[in-house]
């Protein structure tokens, strides 16, 4: 392992057989703990869902996290991932990618609705975060927000994290204020958006996780390359270097925070939620 620090990818979409074929992903996940970087592997349908479980029952370094996206709401059953959820609640470490997307309307918004209350119920019901994907509309800025949060709200006790959020600080606050870690992945490095560099920089460390969501939104400088777990290091040295602090304290920060919100550690043992693995020390 080389110097890099120890982090985790709390969004990647490696196991996914629609972006990367067995050789790829195999490459990605070597490449990356050979970086010293684990990977929290999200579903978005139950096809996925089963694969990343699949994935991280072979790979020490990857934990699955399993969910409906709201592209994918009118056509994924929720009884049956409660049941893949009920079935392997020890693996599983959180629900997602879930949430509404009213940028692309892949379903219709009522459904959209409907399937992410019946999927915070199985969050609620068995003690799992929650990844959440929100994405507003192009022509009415803060519809979705208007809809989410009244639907958040309904239910009691939920924790997760805003994935890739890049919205206002206003939904920023509003997310704090429910207790949401925030994650943070190449957009940050190469976005033009005045508000969102300044968003970026209100979100506090201890709330903070990186991502990448691999194979979207390759940070500089691999623009124009398929992304990677590995490729995370690159976000957390732009956000060390933006915030003035060193990537040793950044990446121990952000670590920390997602072993509070998931449950991952890095020494052999076990944890109330599923098995947990160790990083090979150098």
């Amino acid at each position: 392992m080389n110097s890099l620090p120890r982090l985790v990818d709390t969004h990647c979409h490696i196991h996914d057989s629609e972006f990367y074929d067995a050789s790829a992903r195999e490459k990605a996940y070597q490449e990356s703990v050979k970086n010293g970087i684990a990977m929290i592997c999200v579903g978005t349908d139950l096809r996925s869902s089963r694969q990343a479980l699949e994935f991280a029952r072979m790979h020490d370094f990857a934990w699955p996290v399993v969910g409906i996206h709201p592209h994918d709401a009118a056509t994924n059953n929720v009884e049956e991932l409660r049941q893949l959820v009920a079935d392997n609640r020890d693996e599983i470490v959180g629900i997602g990618e879930i949430g509404l997307d009213y940028f692309y309307d892949n379903s219709p918004r009522d459904i959209q609705q409907g399937v992410l209350r019946r999927q915070l119920e199985v969050a609620r019901d068995f003690n799992l975060p929650i990844s959440f994907h929100v994405r507003d509309e192009k022509a009415a800025a803060g519809a979705v927000w208007a809809d989410f949060w009244p639907i958040f709200d309904e239910f009691k006790g939920l924790r997760g994290i805003l994935h890739s959020f890049t919205d206002s600080e206003e939904n920023l606050q509003h997310g704090l204020e429910r207790g949401l870690y925030v994650g943070v992945n190449g957009i940050s490095t190469f976005t033009k958006n005045k508000n969102q560099q300044k968003m970026f920089n209100q979100i506090p460390l201890e709330r903070l996780v990186f991502e990448t969501d691999a194979p979207f939104l390759t940070p500089v400088p691999f623009r124009g390359k398929v992304n990677v777990p590995a490729y995370v290091g690159k976000v957390a040295e732009f956000q060390a270097r933006v915030r003035g602090i060193s990537l040793d304290d950044i990446a121990r920060i952000t670590t920390a925070n997602t072993r509070t919100l998931f449950g991952v550690h890095y020494a052999r043992g076990t944890t109330s939620h599923h098995r947990i693995s160790s990083f090979r020390k150098s």
